[in-house]
C-alpha cells in the first residue's frame, strides 16, 4: 500500500519523518524519493531488517539515518538524533516477509524451524519458553486473547499433553490434531496459535499501545501518522487510540473507515489481502 501510505503522509520535501517499523525500507524508499532537504529516521529492532535496509537504502545515506529500537522506545531513538517533534510518523505492523521467509527465526509453520518468533533476537523469551514452560490455563489465555482462537483450552491441553514440542512443524501438527481442516478453508488451522504466540513473545500490543499513546507528542502541528494493522487486534487499538486522541482534539481523523489494498495489490501480493491502514492529522488542542 505504498501509495496509500504517502497519499495519506503527505509527504513534505524539506520534512522531518520517522519509519517507525522500516523493515526491508521498502516504505523507506518512497518516502526518501520525495525528500530533498529532508530526513528519514528509520527504527526496528530486528537486526536482519536493519542489515537488509541497510544496503536497499544506500543512495539515500545522505537523508537516512537507521537506528535498532523498538518504535516503543521513541522518545530515547529521538532525543539523541535531536529532531523535535516530525512531520510525520509510519508504522506497518505486523510480520515481514523477510522474517516469514527465513525458518531459523521460526515464525512460520510451512518448514520447520526452532521455536523462536523474537523479532529482537537479544530478548529473553523464545516461543519455546512459553510452548513449553507454560501453565495450561496461561496458554489457553494467550490463545484466546491474542490469537482470538475459539478452540484456545483444546489446544492449550494438546500442547501441554504433546511436551516437549519440538519445532514449529512439530507445533503445528500439535494444533491440527484438535482443528482439523473442514472443506476448503482460508486460514490453516494453526495461524491463530503462531499469531498469539508471536504477539506474546515479542510484547505487541504493549508496544503498540505504548507508541499510540504518544503519537500527538512526536507530530508537529499538521504532522500526520499512518498505521498499517494486519489483524482485528491490532487494528481495533489503533481505532480506540486514533478516537481518544481526537476526543481530546489532539488528532483528526483522517480516515472515517479503514482503508484495504486495492484487488490488484492484492493479486499482486497476496500477503497483503489483510492490511488495513489508518491515519491521522495533529491538529491544535482547543
Amino acid at each position: 500500500m505504498v501509495e496509500e501510505v504517502l497519499r495519506f503522509l503527505a509527504v513534505k520535501p524539506e520534512g522531518v519523518y520517522v519509519d517507525a517499523t522500516v523493515g526491508t525500507g521498502g516504505h523507506a524508499a518512497a518516502i526518501l524519493e520525495r525528500l530533498t532537504t529532508g530526513r528519514l529516521i528509520g527504527v526496528d529492532k530486528d537486526p536482519m531488517a536493519l542489515e537488509f535496509a541497510q544496503e536497499r537504502l544506500k543512495p539515500y545515506q545522505r537523508d537516512l539515518q537507521l537506528v535498532r529500537s523498538s518504535y516503543a522506545q521513541l522518545p530515547q531513538v529521538l532525543e539523541p538524533v535531536g529532531p523535535g517533534p516530525v512531520d510525520g510518523l509510519l508504522a506497518d505492523l505486523g510480520v515481514s516477509s523477510l522474517q516469514l521467509d527465513a525458518p531459523e527465526r521460526g515464525f512460520s509453520f510451512r518448514r520447520a524451524g526452532p521455536l523462536d518468533m523474537r523479532m529482537d533476537p537479544a530478548s529473553p523469551v523464545t516461543a519455546a519458553d512459553i510452548v513449553n514452560r507454560a501453565r495450561e490455563s496461561e496458554l489457553a489465555e494467550l490463545l484466546d486473547r491474542y490469537g482470538e482462537e475459539r478452540h484456545a483450552k483444546k489446544i492449550a491441553r494438546q500442547i501441554v499433553g504433546s511436551r516437549p514440542v519440538r519445532d514449529t512443524l512439530h507445533l503445528a501438527q500439535v494444533v491440527t490434531g484438535i482443528r482439523k481442516p473442514k472443506g476448503r478453508q482460508k486460514l490453516h488451522p494453526a495461524t491463530r496459535t503462531f499469531l498469539a504466540l508471536r504477539i506474546a513473545v515479542n510484547r505487541e500490543q504493549e508496544e503498540l499501545e505504548q507508541f499510540l499513546l504518544r503519537v500527538p507528542v512526536y507530530l508537529k502541528l499538521g504532522g500526520r501518522v499512518v498505521i498499517l494493522s494486519y489483524h482485528s487486534l491490532e487494528d481495533r487499538l489503533v481505532k480506540h487510540l486514533f478516537r481518544q486522541h481526537a476526543a481530546a482534539h489532539e488528532l483528526q481523523l483522517l480516515t472515517k473507515k479503514v482503508v484495504r489494498p486495492t484487488p490488484g495489490e492484492v493479486r499482486a501480493n497476496p500477503r497483503v489481502r489483510s492490511a488495513r491502514l489508518r491515519a491521522a492529522e495533529r491538529i491544535r488542542p482547543e
